[in-house]
């Protein structure tokens, strides 16, 4: 049979209550053979029924049905058959129950199936002559799914007896009063004392006297046509129905017969009439009972018979089902059951026992859909808090059972498309394989999602990969990255590097090794496997060669180191095989300057080690930590000013502390300890680039985390645990609390949410006017109603000067109103996207009377924050790691690595880097409103200046800023493009009153941050994601286009340029709509197809389609045309306007700024990998940091071009200006001391250290060549943990 999902007898029985053939649902959907939608959660489930359905309430029937006893099982002769009519819409329904004879084994209901599970059988159902007013039939069967049992359910609905017309003539006292005025005035005399027409009742009751009386009455009887009571209750105009229902008319004597059906006792009647007459009895009854009271008390009308619901329960083996126990919680019966219930074909008062059977047979019958149904059962688990339907679920998720969710992630995971037609199995295990060589720490995670994957797609070969078995002698040397050409001892060696990444891994491993052994005969590698020695083995020449891939043996050194670095760029995992094949080659050949690279670890031979940057070692996913300082470190003014601290840090004496101001609040002791701490590990690090001897060095985990965390969300980590469940250290502790992850920029102590989502708080826009990380590098300070000046439009030029001087604000681009309604709270206007600036405060607004904050204006092209009431935005990256109990020796551990949970922004650590640098320096002087003005500020912080004009009102504002926002979430752009966005104008509404917004530069900064925004939230999915939409960088950009300035004629260009945007706005929503379907085709394809259609129905020869106006065609043809012409002409109009808008300014280039940093990442948003690019200007090339590889791009369009596939695309960017660009950065800065004479320059890569009885190992050394762990003189911390600088 094929997949298909069914529903228990409990939810047949409810979808047949509400199943109405005359009201299908909006969407067609069928709720009594169709399955239940697909419901995501948090999302609105559609509707299985339409508004108008009835909600049947079924009566019996008795002399049509054929009952079970109270105690019978089914077998081969059963047949049952439920008969009932609906007292609400007056239907029929005939429900029978058959076994086939064939049939063997046990009906349901028993121990194993304590339900019936059906399935809907198409090709026993029909369905026949459902237009309205015609007698329609349908019929739906059903099959029980169980192999002991397979019952046939056959439902039979079928419409009303008496049509609308002849209930019209019953019921209908207009037509009753015709009829008696009628009688009355043709025999006036014989009607003299009844001149009042019947009620509704009395002609009713006569209708249903009649009907009985055919019923009961064993002899033919007859009435009068004549007879007073019949004139004027129905006479002749109701003789067609009479007729209809078996009644015949004499001429002759003028009389009507009565039907004559079979009055015999057996039961179920079988015959038609006998049947047409109960029916149309009992409707009678149904339209008696619906009458106003003060009709019905008059006469004696007969109750309804009984419900025919437990007749219903007893025929499909449900009666009395085992149910769930509300204990102490009242039952809403107002509420409708969560939609899951009917995915699982279950009902909502099934006890655990029969949700766990129902989800079962759903499972077997659709195995396709298997982890939605362990959705749904996960989220009903959880929704009727049941610890043990909870504890199954648990059970079989440890069984390897996936859900919904798990398979979304997994393919997310991965950023894979599951619908896409190109996605097949090797792709798939190929985005595999290449994820696991860029993270090899996280394979066993990535084998998890494969795994989910797999069994989705029921894939062998993917399951077989992700399982990670190993059971054949291929197998296990592709598990080492090995080949047949691999020798024994770099068998070890390639495991020992495998193991590394993953402990869990040993068991199979060393199945690996065995199964190689066994396949070679190998004593050495059975030998390691018992005692763990394999002695000692040099790699065989022909065999290094061949593991490098060298062919060639004549080739030069350049060549041979040049390959090395590919292999190594290829598979890092395997670096120390791959200096063992280089090592012996240089022993074979003699080769001194394959030595010397061996020695001292630089990749190229031609960078000479003091004129190469050193990398930096990733500890744990923190790649973005070592981008950032990268960055720093060519900073010179700033690594000057690390490297000779002492002479900028800030005495701690109370009254510099008193008046100690950053981010416009008050910074305590503890905060100016803990930064100044930050700063020397820095130092450290510094020294350590400038010294290393080796190619890459390890940053400390002291450091990481000074970094990745402020000291305001100390506290909240001591609340928080977050070691991974496979024992793998973080980066430190606090308090003995393990954390993870960087955090954004410091908030005050007061505003801080130790309870919140901590890696994402300070996202969060708060309502005190604390901006997010995004926007806000330290805290705002604080405004009254002075900090505005009003300026008359007349007296601009004269004031434009004064206001250049004042302190500026950045504008904000993406605020919205708590309170839209609220007459001081803004209405939006129109929708577009722009940037914002990095500020550090919201805007505020006087209007003499009242300061509004910039969170109560709505910029009506920018993006506006929900009202409170709305659905929340979700974060940008998934949440922080939950808590896990720690084992006593996890506890004991000391953190010697980082492991970081959730992928981080570099724009977070740069703002908790800067402001630590400025609370541990002192100040070069101090502004009006009390901030500290230092080298950080000097060096990182621009003004801008925000305009906002309300008729000939021009109020302004300036403000620091540290970095530019721009977007490229709406597709693609260049860098002059992107930065518009942060200075167009914006139209705002403030006090009613429609007003314009828009910001220009007061003061540029010697070094321009620009971030890059690419993580937005999907509305409809309900998820976050990254945009890879290419901006195209620059290598000058003039900002001359953005400076404050008096001339008028610049103005005029701008007011020109936005006038021409909002062009461009136009016409690209027009071609938007003109190009866009609901079929992701052009709307001139989409014409063409539809003319195409009918144009083939016209020449068809089949005499049954319909018949279409032959102008149609020719009108779709010509409609197409005029929009592909309209289409071409958007087209030009946009290329056109696109063009003067980008030569508006060209001329303007006063103010250059050259590239210097660009910031890369390459993932989703929650995994991925970030790297840097950083150009020497004054070796004019680039050079890539990608963690501890520092290599050279030869190609710049590495830089400046994305990929099309994944794209790596820029994150970051650093400008710096173009005059001082020599005493601003410079990428190498080298001094390393002299080599100690007894090293080995062959054992010297990254700190190897080599003697007679010890093997080889790995030693990290910092920049003075001590293993790190060694206590230096500089680290001078006293018993209390304070620091003392004496050392330094």
């Amino acid at each position: 049979m094929a997949s298909r999902p069914g529903k228990t007898a409990p939810r047949l029985l409810q979808d047949l209550l509400s199943y109405d053939p005359l009201h299908p649902a909006p969407n067609n959907r069928n709720i009594l053979t169709n399955s239940a939608p697909r419901y995501a959660d948090g999302a609105q489930p559609p509707s299985m029924v339409a508004r108008n359905t009835c909600r049947h309430s079924f009566m019996n029937k008795a002399d049509q049905c054929s009952l079970p006893f109270s105690d019978a099982r089914p077998d081969a002769s059963t047949y049952y058959k439920v008969a009932a009519f609906c007292q609400e819409c007056r239907c029929h329904l005939d429900l029978e129950v058959n076994v086939p004879i064939s049939q063997g084994g046990q009906a349901c209901p028993n121990f194993e199936n304590p339900l019936h599970h059906f399935r809907y059988v198409s090709q026993k159902s029909s369905s026949r002559g459902k237009s309205h007013g015609e007698h329609w039939t349908d019929e739906q069967c059903f099959e029980c799914t169980s192999l002991t049992c397979g019952i046939i359910i056959t439902i039979r609905i079928s419409a009303p007896r008496l049509t609308p017309e002849f209930v019209g003539l019953l019921t209908d006292q207009k037509k009753i009063d015709e009829r008696a005025r009628a009688a009355f005035k043709d025999d006036p005399e014989r009607f003299k004392a009844e001149l009042t027409p019947p009620p509704v009742t009395t002609v009713l009751r006569t209708f249903q006297t009649y009907l009985s009386d055919s019923l009961k009455t064993l002899e033919v009887k007859r009435f009068s046509a004549l007879n007073k009571r019949f004139l004027t209750c129905l006479g002749d105009p109701c003789s067609q129905m009479l007729k209809y229902f078996g009644f015949t008319y004499s001429q002759a004597d003028h009389s009507w017969t009565l039907p004559q059906p079979d009055k015999s006792l057996e039961t179920p009647t079988q015959d038609p009439l006998r049947i047409l007459l109960q029916d149309v009895e009992e409707e009678i009854k149904v339209l008696l009972s619906k009458r106003p009271w003060q009709e019905k008390a008059e006469l004696n009308i007969q109750f309804l018979p009984p419900p025919s619901i437990k007749e219903l329960e007893r025929s499909l083996g449900c009666l009395d089902y085992e149910k769930n126990v509300f204990s102490r919680k009242a039952v809403d019966l107002t509420v409708e059951e969560h939609p899951y219930y009917a995915s699982l074909g279950a009902v909502a008062d099934f006890s655990d026992k029969l949700l766990l059977f129902a989800y079962d047979r759903q499972r077997l019958c659709d195995p396709d859909n298997a982890p939605y149904y362990l959705e749904c059962l996960q989220d009903l688990a959880k929704g009727r808090e049941s610890e043990s339907l909870q504890t199954q679920v648990a059970i079989m998720e440890s069984e390897g059972q996936i859900s919904r969710r798990d398979v979304g992630k997994a393919y997310a995971y991965f950023q894979l498309d599951p619908q896409s037609k190109d996605l097949d199995d090797e792709y798939i295990l190929n985005v595999f394989q290449s994820r696991v060589v860029d993270a090899p720490r996280q394979e066993s995670e990535m084998r998890q999602k494969l795994r989910i994957i797999g069994q989705i797609r029921r894939s062998d070969k993917i399951q077989h990969v992700a399982s990670n078995t190993v059971s054949t002698y291929e197998q296990a040397l592709a598990w080492l990255n090995a080949d047949e050409n691999t020798g024994d001892e770099f068998i070890v060696t390639m495991l020992t590097v495998k193991l590394g990444d993953n402990k869990n891994d040993t068991e199979i491993g060393r199945n690996a090794v065995s199964i190689i052994a066994e396949k070679r005969n190998s004593e050495a590698l059975r030998s390691w496997l018992k005692t763990g020695e394999l002695g000692e083995v040099e790699m065989d020449v022909g065999q290094a060669y061949t593991r490098l891939g060298i062919e060639d043996r004549t080739l030069e050194d350049d060549m041979i180191l040049t390959t090395f670095e590919i292999r190594v760029q290829e598979a890092p995992s395997q670096l120390q095989d791959l200096r063992q094949a280089l090592k012996a080659i240089a022993k074979s050949t003699g080769s001194r300057r394959i030595e010397t690279f061996l020695g001292t670890g630089m990749v190229s031979p031609e960078h000479v080690p003091s004129e190469w940057p050193v990398g930096l070692e990733n500890i744990g996913n923190t790649c973005y930590l070592n981008s950032l300082l990268q960055f720093y470190f060519t900073v010179k003014p700033l690594r000057n000013l690390i490297l000779d601290f002492d002479q900028f840090r800030m005495e701690m004496t109370p009254e510099n502390l008193q008046r100690k101001q950053v981010g416009s609040r008050k910074v305590t002791i503890k905060e100016v300890e803990r930064a100044q701490k930050f700063v020397y590990e820095l130092q450290r690090l510094f020294r350590s680039l400038i010294a290393a001897r080796t190619s890459s060095i390890t940053p400390e985990h002291e450091l990481a985390r000074l970094t990745l965390i402020s000291s305001d969300n100390e506290e909240a980590f001591r609340r928080m645990s977050m070691v991974s469940g496979d024992g793998r250290p973080s980066i430190g502790e606090i308090n003995g609390a393990p954390f993870i992850g960087p955090l954004g920029p410091p908030q005050s102590s007061q505003d801080m949410d130790v309870d919140g989502d901590l890696l994402n708080q300070d996202r969060r826009q708060k309502a005190d006017g604390d901006n997010s990380s995004e926007a806000t590098l330290v805290d705002p300070p604080a405004y009254d109603d002075t900090d505005y000046t009003t300026i008359n439009a007349t007296d601009l030029e004269q004031q434009q000067q004064i206001f250049e001087d004042k302190e500026n604000l950045a504008p904000i681009k993406a605020v919205g109103s708590e309170h839209p309604s609220s007459p001081n709270h803004p209405e939006p206007l129109h929708v577009s996207s722009p940037s914002k600036l990095n500020v550090q405060e919201t805007l505020p607004i006087s209007n003499g009377e009242h300061v509004y904050q910039a969170s109560d204006i709505v910029m009506t092209n920018g993006l506006s924050s929900p009202p409170q009431s709305e659905k929340p935005i979700a974060p940008d990256r998934p949440p922080p790691v939950p808590p896990r109990p720690k084992t006593t020796e996890q506890s004991k551990k000391a953190p010697n690595d980082v492991e970081l949970g959730a992928q981080q922004d570099v724009t977070e650590v740069i703002a908790n880097v800067l402001f630590q640098m400025q609370c541990a320096v002192k100040p070069l002087s101090i502004d009006s409103s009390g901030e500290q003005i230092d080298q950080i500020k000097d060096l990182f912080f621009g003004k801008t200046r925000s305009y906002i004009e309300a008729g000939r009102n021009i109020r302004t504002k300036e403000e620091f800023f540290s970095d530019i926002k721009v977007d490229v979430a709406s597709g693609p752009r260049d860098i002059y493009s992107a930065l518009d966005g942060a200075f167009d104008v914006q139209e705002v509404v403030v006090e009613r009153t429609s007003a314009r917004q828009y910001a220009l530069i007061s003061l540029l900064p010697p070094i321009l941050q620009i971030q890059v925004q690419r993580v937005q939230f999907d509305q409809a999915k309900g998820a976050s994601y990254k945009s890879d939409a290419k901006l195209g960088l620059e290598e000058t950009i003039y900002l001359d286009r953005y400076m404050v300035s008096t001339d008028s004629a610049l103005m005029e260009r701008r007011e020109e340029s936005w006038k021409w945007k909002d062009q461009l706005r136009v016409l690209e929503a027009r071609r938007t709509a003109l190009t866009k379907t609901d079929m992701d085709i052009d709307l001139p394809d989409a014409l063409d197809l539809a003319k195409g259609y009918l144009s083939s129905i016209q020449g068809s020869e089949d005499d049954d389609l319909i018949i279409i106006n032959p102008d149609l065609t020719q009108t779709l043809e010509q409609k197409a045309s005029e929009v592909r012409d309209e289409v071409r002409d958007i087209e030009s109009g946009i290329k056109d306007l696109k063009a003067q808008i980008a030569s508006q300014f060209t001329d303007l280039r006063k103010l250059p700024y050259r590239l210097h940093s660009v910031f890369i990442h390459r993932g989703s948003v929650s995994f991925g990998h970030y790297w840097i690019y950083i150009h020497d200007f004054e070796r004019n090339l680039w050079r890539k940091y990608n963690d501890g590889y520092v290599t050279e791009v030869k190609d710049r369009a590495e830089v400046f071009e994305q990929d099309s596939f994944h794209p790596a695309t820029p994150y970051f960017l650093v400008y710096v200006r173009d005059s001082e660009q020599v005493t601003l950065v410079d990428s190498v800065c080298r001094d390393i001391p002299p080599q100690e004479p007894e090293s080995d320059p062959v054992d010297a890569w990254a700190g190897e250290m080599e003697t007679d009885d010890q093997p080889v190992q790995d030693i990290k050394v910092d920049w003075a060549g001590i293993p790190l762990g060694t206590t230096h003189a500089s680290d001078d911390w006293d018993s209390k943990g304070a620091f003392n600088p004496n050392g330094w």
